[in-house]
């Protein structure tokens, strides 16, 4: 834009007069560390020219004045220091504050901001090279040895009127230029993609973005996956169709101040009210418990799971050591289990509390598009890096469904994520490294679909160790054949499937309606609802209370942000032990858990144990939060947790034992010495290493087989018959089998070895005969 002389000359005294009156010392400090972009606040411009109504004009025409503003900054320092600026330098100008109604995300810049100043947050997807653009040429002529030069001005200059971008070769009479490049003139020119925040963008809708131009000493002030606020000027570029200028016009920024934002930035508000709340629940005794079962209310079960999930969100601590190590302190979890077992709901309720949380499917994201990509710009042709989702997530969650239907080579992008918690890039003349600390939460299938119990873990996960161990948490997701646990589920489904809120109460889970969620204070438990929660029962549906949603997101917040344990000696000891118990354990077994054990193993319990202290508030991690932690590793790895079926299998045979001592007294002789067996095996039960919680009590055959004891019969069966790759076996070599090779199992009586081989024979998996059994 071409402004007269003379206005351009008085706004510029207007802008040394405040300069002088209010920001020399900042000038001053702009000299002593050899800056060229004097900072202003907004909120001095609207105190010092309140009288003149300049300050609105300033920001809704910034164009008019910018030009004088950057004249007087340069006027002001070569006052304090005239030897500072070379010939033709200057300094720029930038601003900062609050702008109130012109803080705007991508998704608001509409066509009235269009000419004024904006300041836009969002997170950079894009970054191109920085690229020198000419200022000034300086063209010399052999013919008559005078020089000459021209200057270019675009759309995005401040002062004047664009020029053409057409290179002189002759001058007027004819004769030939010579381009001198050491005299010529440049500055620095970046353009930059900045698009809307995932958690604050609308359901359902593309994220929308918005083009930057950073030139001079804004360049390379960001990379991808940086959170900024841009302060700038929202102009528009006409497009062109064909030769001929359309009405449709592109829009882009041209950046003056480029801040980075904290990733708090949307941090929730605390009142008095909601701190006392957040320490009274930290000092119950059933506090994780009260968070887990708060998660997700609205699916029944997987009480270990859901813990796991809370300590996740909590993390452990990122240490960056002076040696350049870095250990990472987020808890990467992977759900395997058969079909409808709510693993992608867990998924979903992880996404509605976490502050950032990024989901993706496995068939539905590449390897680049998790990490980062090299793209081609399609204007300049120039190479640009654009972030990924992992990097998009920085100090969030990345939720990852379907996770065994990725591509193995897809697979191999993330490694480097989740260990060392960089992206790092070398491709077509760019090496980058780009921040990824997130978590991952990946959600799979089986190999075969469903869970085949005949199999090791292992084998039915499918997937390489070097993938394994790097999820800190691994859990198998089984859908239990029970009628007593399908009773449960079934009510529990159709109670959520009857509730109705027409009233614009919370919902199931404790969440105001769409839209009407606000920063006050909000209700600590959710409200009771006997149509929602049921009536009190003897055994499973209780109704304790549970956390609402806006609530539990506020404490997570607050013992990740604010709490910083440190691990104490009695921790520490206590988590040595457990570790080398664990590598025993892993080395004795022969069916093996659910994952290797590996010294991130060791980290992993560091991990939950610090998690677990953030979610009590406690400055130390003791003794007890590296218990829970081994309580929880031990479930994920050995699966080994007394559920519903094997508590009523328990409950069945004490009833069967109260039974049998009601009998005749012949009958209770010839049942004495098994009842005495039944006894010593309970006993050693209790008296086991607490590591070994998967030894189930010796039991006396009496016709039927629990269903568990079938599992581990046919799984160490038909694992010594593949591995020594027979077709035919007696009958007394399969009981020295079992026997020997079931871990932790009590032993089988023939008389249970028989049932168990015709029931195989049934499934026409086997034939006995002649006291051999043969494999179909």
């Amino acid at each position: 834009m071409d402004v007269p002389e003379e206005t351009r000359l008085r706004h510029k005294r207007d802008f040394i007069q405040f300069l002088e009156n209010i920001y020399m010392d900042e000038i001053k400090s702009l000299v002593q560390n050899k800056r060229h972009r004097l900072i202003v606040n907004v909120s001095d411009i609207h105190t010092h020219f309140r009288e003149s109504e300049s300050s609105s004009r300033i920001l809704k025409n910034p164009i008019e004045y910018m030009q004088s503003f950057c004249d007087a900054a340069t006027e002001a320092t070569r006052n304090i220091d005239p030897k500072y600026l070379k010939e033709g330098e200057q300094v720029l100008v930038g601003f900062e504050g609050h702008f109130v109604s012109r803080r705007v995300t991508p998704r608001e810049l509409l066509s009235e901001f269009i000419g004024s100043l904006v300041c836009v947050e969002g997170i950079v997807t894009k970054c191109s090279l920085v690229r020198p653009k000419v200022v000034k040429s300086v063209h010399f002529c052999p013919s008559t040895g005078e020089f000459t030069n021209r200057e270019y001005r675009d759309i995005t200059s401040h002062a004047g009127l664009p020029t053409g971008s057409v290179y002189p070769t002759r001058d007027d009479n004819g004769n030939l230029l010579v381009t001198e490049y050491g005299l010529c003139k440049y500055k620095d020119h970046q353009t930059m993609s900045i698009q809307e925040v995932p958690e604050n963008a609308a359901p359902g809708q593309l994220p929308r973005s918005v083009d930057v131009i950073a030139e001079d000493d804004l360049v390379d002030s960001c990379k991808p996956g940086d959170r900024v606020a841009v302060v700038g000027i929202y102009k528009a570029l006409p497009g062109k169709s064909k030769g001929s200028v359309n009405g449709v016009f592109r829009t882009i920024l041209i950046a003056n101040n480029i801040s980075l934002l904290n990733k708090e930035a949307n941090a929730p508000i605390y009142t008095p009210r909601d701190l006392q709340e957040i320490k009274k629940i930290a000092a119950r005794d059933d506090a994780f418990d009260l968070l887990s079962r708060s998660l997700a209310p609205s699916i029944y079960g997987h009480a270990w799971i859901k813990k796991a999930v809370i300590l996740l969100m909590l993390g452990g601590m990122e240490k960056n050591l002076k040696n350049g190590t870095h250990l990472r302190g987020d808890i990467n979890m992977m759900m395997v289990g058969d079909p409808s077992v709510a693993k992608s709901q867990l998924l979903r309720a992880i996404m509605n509390i976490a502050p950032l949380a990024i989901s993706t499917t496995g068939r539905g994201s590449s390897g680049v598009g998790l990490t980062a990509a090299v793209t081609s710009d399609q204007e300049t042709g120039e190479r640009r890096l654009e972030a990924g989702a992992m990097v998009l997530a920085d100090k969030g969650i990345v939720c990852i469904d379907e996770f065994d239907k990725m591509n193995d080579q897809d697979r191999v992008a993330i490694y480097e994520v989740m260990e060392h918690q960089t992206v790092t890039i070398a491709k077509a003349g760019i090496h980058a490294s780009l921040n990824a600390r997130c978590s991952v939460v990946a959600a799979a299938n089986p190999i075969y679909g469903t869970y085949d119990r005949s199999l090791t873990p292992t084998k039915n996960i499918g997937l390489p160790d070097s993938l394994l161990s790097r999820f800190d948490l691994l859990f198998i997701v089984l859908d239990q054949m029970d009628a007593g646990i399908d009773s449960m589920i079934s009510e529990h489904v159709l109670r959520m499937h009857r509730y109705q809120n027409d009233r614009g109460e919370a919902g199931p889970d404790g969440n105001l309606p769409y839209g009407r969620d606000d920063d006050g204070e909000s209700e600590v438990f959710v409200k009771y609802n006997r149509m929602l929660h049921g009536k009190k029962k003897k055994r499973g549906q209780t109704n304790e209370k549970t956390l609402t949603i806006k609530f539990l997101k506020k404490y997570i917040h607050y013992a990740k942000h604010r709490i910083q344990p440190e691990l104490t000696d009695e921790a520490s000891e206590r988590i040595a032990e457990a570790y080398a118990d664990l590598r025993n354990a892993g080395s004795d077994t022969k069916t093996g858990g659910t994952l290797p054990i590996t010294a991130r193993t060791l980290e992993t319990i560091i991990r939950l144990a610090t998690a677990h202290a953030k979610m009590k508030l406690s400055r130390k991690v003791t003794k007890a939060d590296a218990e829970a932690a081994l309580k929880l590793m031990n479930f994920a790895i050995y699966h080994q947790e007394l559920t519903e079926m094997d508590e009523r299998e328990q409950e069945e045979r004490q009833r069967e034992q109260t039974e049998q001592e009601r009998t005749p007294r012949g009958n209770q002789r010839r049942s004495d010495d098994n009842e005495q067996e039944n006894v010593s095996a309970n006993a050693e039960s209790e008296t086991a290493d607490p590591m070994d919680v998967d030894e189930p009590p010796a039991e006396q055959f009496s016709g039927t087989v629990s269903a568990a004891r079938i599992e581990t019969f046919e799984r160490v069966f038909g694992q010594h018959m593949r591995t020594n790759r027979l077709d035919d076996i007696s009958i007394a070599d399969i009981e020295t089998v079992v026997n020997n090779n079931g871990v932790g199992a009590s032993r089988y009586s023939a008389d249970e070895i028989m049932a168990l081989l015709e029931k195989l024979q049934d499934d026409n998996k086997v034939m006995i005969s002649d006291g051999k059994v043969h494999i179909i």
